[in-house]
């Protein structure tokens, strides 16, 4: 190697000192970086398709169930004050009655509870790393549990809107930190399949809500408690003791210690070898400001963040909304009204099955899936809900609308994962030599944290303001006001996608290609041990808006 350094240093005895400096550093770590490459297709290439159907269905088996049963108990938690709202309306034991609150006040329970899990998202989850997410996943539903549980015993609209904004604190974080312990586990092009089993149990919630809502509707009453704090009191309890689930069973990293008792180290090193170059790691630094800075200027934080808003603003506005409307629909009577809320769940559930199939097999690019999704049905859907007299065409109109509302969150927060630490340009992972590369700050772990909970905590601004465009006064003519304004936003929704295409249309088409690439070599009995996905110094496929001739 020194001769090699004399000759460089000779032949360039015109370039500055830190030039030559750099150039001799790039060609002593050369060989090193080429055997590092080589190290690993070597390394995956010993692993057939069998392998890692067999390694990856241990890690579906720890995840998936389990990812599933915690978003249940959270929505079914945090929703349920939309359904204890009709329970015996009109009656002395409804809870607006009992609390002496009217229903324009009672729409500041759900928005309270957004404002403080806006608050609390982003230091809760940039705690998980340091903590380990097992202890502290299970310390969040241990907690929210006992919140929950006493809302049972609130006696004035204070105390309830005083829960709810502790209710909000205590689950902070729980969906970000799952998103960002599932990027050290499954590639970016797999994360539809984790994804979808989250949203597609948090949609069976509202059927598993609505049948709980309606069994303990007949314990109005009991030992003296109204329905309405029973339905709190149970699934508190219930909450609690599934926390212990969590700590026994959640696992942490593919390398932690607690790994190795259902995974041997070669599965380890496996699991974690076939990551792409931005996944966090156990490795990782507990926290660090580099990476925090470079979330911060990335313009695709804030297209997703945007996006997100926009919807959750339509979104929420017709979850918190549904059990009112059906209710006045005049279908059903008290308690069978709750029945009606299953059919919209049961029909997100079947859609989010379909979208996860169909964005496993790669056929289009994920941004362009959420733009068809938008500007088609779930447009349609609200603008009907703004026009309609119709109640089966209105009661129609929110099935489908909440189907579409979470097929959504499938390619978005699938696509969203390839960018949770990028910079916020090629140009500013430049490193002292000048050249673009990867930065030192930038491995993944805060990253991940950080902008995932970043943009899901300001995504819930749609959260704190849905509920409130159901003002009494809009009343009159079925709220077709508010659903005018939710078609609007949903409209913005979509250029503000349009955005977000454009940011991430080099990486989202490379993870497609790739995805075809591992989807190819599966089926002639090889592991994909090629070029995997650049997210850091990404190719270029477009000229403008349209690929380059050649690509497919």
């Amino acid at each position: 190697m020194p001769p090699l350094v004399d000759l460089i240093l000779l032949h360039y005895h015109r370039m500055t000192e830190v030039e030559s400096k750099v150039l001799v550093e790039d060609v002593a770590k050369a060989p090193s970086e080429a055997s590092d490459g080589d190290r690993r297709r070597e390394f995956l290439s010993s692993f057939t398709p069998e392998d890692d159907k067999r390694i990856m269905r241990k890690v579906n088996n720890r995840f998936l169930w389990l990812i599933g049963v915690i978003y249940v108990i959270k929505t079914i938690d945090y929703t349920n004050a939309a359904s204890v709202k009709v329970l015996q309306v009109g009656e002395d034991r409804n809870v607006l009655n009992e609390l002496n609150m009217s229903a324009n006040e009672y729409n500041w329970v759900q928005s309270i509870y957004f404002i403080s899990y806006i608050i609390f998202e982003v230091p809760s989850n940039l705690l998980q790393k340091r903590l380990t997410p097992r202890l502290w996943q299970s310390r969040i539903m241990l907690t929210w549990g006992i919140v929950l549980a006493c809302h049972a015993a609130v006696q004035n609209k204070h105390a309830l809107y005083a829960l709810r904004f502790i209710l909000g604190m205590c689950e902070a974080g729980m969906f970000p930190g799952i998103a960002a312990q599932l990027c050290g586990w499954y590639r970016s092009d797999e994360m539809g399949t984790p994804i979808m089993w989250m949203f597609g149990f948090q949609n069976t919630s509202g059927i598993i809500g609505s049948l709980l809502t309606y069994g303990i509707a007949y314990m109005n009453g009991m030992r003296g408690l109204s329905a309405w704090r029973w339905v709190y009191l149970l699934e508190g309890i219930f909450t609690i003791l599934f926390s212990g689930v969590i700590f026994l069973v959640l696992p942490d990293w593919p390398k932690s210690a607690r790994t190795k008792k259902w995974l041997t180290e070669r599965e380890q090193e496996y699991v974690e070898t076939r990551l792409s170059e931005n996944a966090p790691r156990e490795s990782d630094a507990s926290f660090d400001k580099g990476e925090v800075i470079d979330a911060l200027r990335d313009q695709r934080t804030y297209s997703f963040m945007l996006s997100q808003i926009l919807i959750n603003f339509a979104g929420y506005a017709l979850s918190w909304q549904l059990p009112t409307i059906t209710t006045s629909l005049g279908f059903a009577g008290l308690p069978r009204n709750q029945l009606l809320n299953i059919p919209p769940a049961a029909a997100s559930v079947l859609a989010i099955v379909f979208t996860g199939w169909f964005l496993k097999r790669a056929y289009i690019t994920r941004p362009a899936y959420i733009m068809a999704v938008i500007m088609g049905p779930l447009l349609l859907f609200f603008i009907l809900l703004a026009v309609l007299d119709d109640k089966v065409g209105i009661y129609i109109a929110c099935v489908f609308g909440t189907m579409f509302y979470a097929v959504y969150f499938i390619p978005f927060w699938a696509c969203a994962s390839p960018f949770i630490s990028l910079p916020f340009s090629p140009s500013s992972a430049l490193t002292a030599s000048g050249r673009t590369g990867r930065s030192s700050s930038l491995k993944g772990t805060t990253g991940s944290a950080f902008t995932l909970a970043f943009q899901s905590c300001v995504g819930q601004v749609g959260g704190v303001i849905g509920p409130q465009l159901f003002q009494s006064r809009f009343a009159y003519n079925g709220y077709k006001t508010p659903f005018a304004i939710c078609a609007a936003v949903v409209g913005v929704a979509w250029v503000t996608n349009g955005w977000t295409w454009w940011l991430t249309r080099n990486v989202e088409y490379d993870v497609l290609r790739v995805r075809r690439l591992r989807i190819q070599e599966e089926r002639e009995g090889r592991i994909h041990a090629g070029e995997d996905v650049r997210v850091f110094e990404e190719r270029v496929f477009y000229e403008g808006v349209g690929r380059r001739k050649g690509e497919v």
